[in-house]
């Protein structure tokens, strides 16, 4: 059993490696030739290190000011003449709302001569935020907090905020214009859509307000009246001078795990790289596979799951996908199922994720694992068992990983 732990940290450390940023927005940076002075603005969980890949390739000369908005924790120092904000995720906080209203201050002072490079990354949605008209923080917080209860999806989410902030759905664009906008963009959200990923704030937005309140009624909102009023606001369906390019995404991580299991002797195979579902049917999804599958093998899976949050405990999608794995794969040798988030922090926890064996099930029983599972209190018992996945910020976020590795 210590030999396919051991392997399943060696694919972990391999994929995330993979997708980290650095390569891809010099990759990007290399293909677009900035004509002007360059305003440097950096959102989201992978903000830091984006800002970081960037600074170093355009230079001092080149960068005449910029803002980085990541999550509490994900920066690791100074970068040039970058202001450095961390704030609060999933649920926004004061800290995002004043970086917002300093990237609109540079914004706003730009000229046709410039040119913003603005980096997006997964979680962009919450760290980066300034309310609507007659929309408090607080309000935002709250439907947040709603929708995240209820297990609405990333696409449901986004539809909402976006009408409820000043800096969503293309509007950051618009307050850049007449200065150019090149986006370069690391997806963390299934099948890249660009007006989704960070609520897409550099790009035109797709949804309308009949899609707003028809999610409004599907979950049963309590909204008070400016908030329905700010979701009959129509988001920009067109923008000026804007670029954008798709740096990293979950085809990518998956591809990487599948190439390190290769490497340590696994016959591979890529199962479904859009994987979207409740994270407990992930899970036991997952572990049906165990019986059959011959070993040595990985079976691999890329997406991002949803949590109709039911109890109060501590915990994450990807922990109660590998705690709901438990049962399928009890008693079997050699054998584990992990599920990690790419960005190394899993719902509001410390933990990427959740790796558990065939023994698993014996050791932490069946009675503690229903009712963990029961109170969406996965992250305990996980801990208890030595079955965290603790990888710390990674700098990157392209959805998640799920592996079920047999020997």
């Amino acid at each position: 059993m210590e030999d396919v732990i051991r392997d399943a940290n060696r694919i972990i450390r391999a994929s995330i490696e993979a997708v980290l940023p650095d390569a891809a927005v010099e990759r990007a940076l290399h293909l677009h030739e900035a004509a002007g002075p360059v305003t440097l603005i950096a959102l989201g969980k992978a903000g830091w290190r984006m800002a970081n890949a960037a600074y170093r390739v355009l230079g001092e000369e080149r960068v005449k000011q910029g803002v980085v908005v990541t999550k509490y924790g994900h920066c690791e120092g100074p970068v040039g003449c970058l202001e450095l904000y961390e704030s609060g995720h999933p649920v926004p906080d004061a800290n995002g709302v004043a970086a917002a209203a300093r990237v609109l201050a540079m914004a706003r002072s730009l000229g046709r001569e410039d040119e913003v490079v603005l980096l997006i990354s997964g979680g962009g949605s919450a760290l980066f935020e300034l309310p609507a008209a007659g929309v408090t923080l607080e309000e935002i917080a709250d439907v947040t907090r709603q929708l995240l209860a209820c297990g609405a999806d990333i696409t449901e989410i986004n539809c909402i905020r976006k009408r409820l902030s000043a800096v969503k759905g293309g509007k950051l664009a618009l307050e850049i214009a007449p200065a150019k906008t090149f986006a370069i963009v690391l997806s963390d959200v299934l099948g890249d859509p660009l007006d989704v990923i960070a609520s897409g704030p550099a790009y035109p937005d797709r949804t309308t307000c009949g899609d707003a309140g028809a999610i409004v009624q599907k979950y049963r909102l309590q909204l008070g009246e400016a908030m329905l009023a700010a979701l009959e606001r129509e988001t920009p369906k067109a923008l000026p001078d804007v670029e954008t390019y798709v740096a990293g995404n979950v085809q990518a991580l998956c591809a990487a795990a599948a190439c390190e299991a290769q490497k340590l002797g696994y016959a591979a195979k890529i199962m479904d790289e859009g994987l979207s579902c409740e994270a407990r049917e992930a899970g036991r999804m997952i572990a049906q596979y165990a019986a059959e599958a011959e070993g040595p093998c990985a079976l691999i899976w890329g997406g991002e799951t949803v949590v109709h949050l039911k109890g109060s405990g501590k915990g994450g999608r990807n922990q109660e996908v590998a705690l709901s794995a438990a049962e399928g794969i009890a008693g079997m040798e050699g054998i584990c199922v992990f599920a990690l988030g790419s960005d190394g922090t899993d719902g509001p926890t410390d933990a990427a994720g959740g790796l558990v064996t065939g023994r698993f099930w014996e050791r932490a029983t069946a009675e503690r694992i229903r009712a963990h599972l029961e109170n969406n209190d996965a992250y305990p018992l996980l801990q208890e068992m030595g079955a965290l996945i603790m990888t710390g910020p990674t700098g990157t976020n392209v959805n998640d990983l799920y592996v079920l590795l047999k020997r």
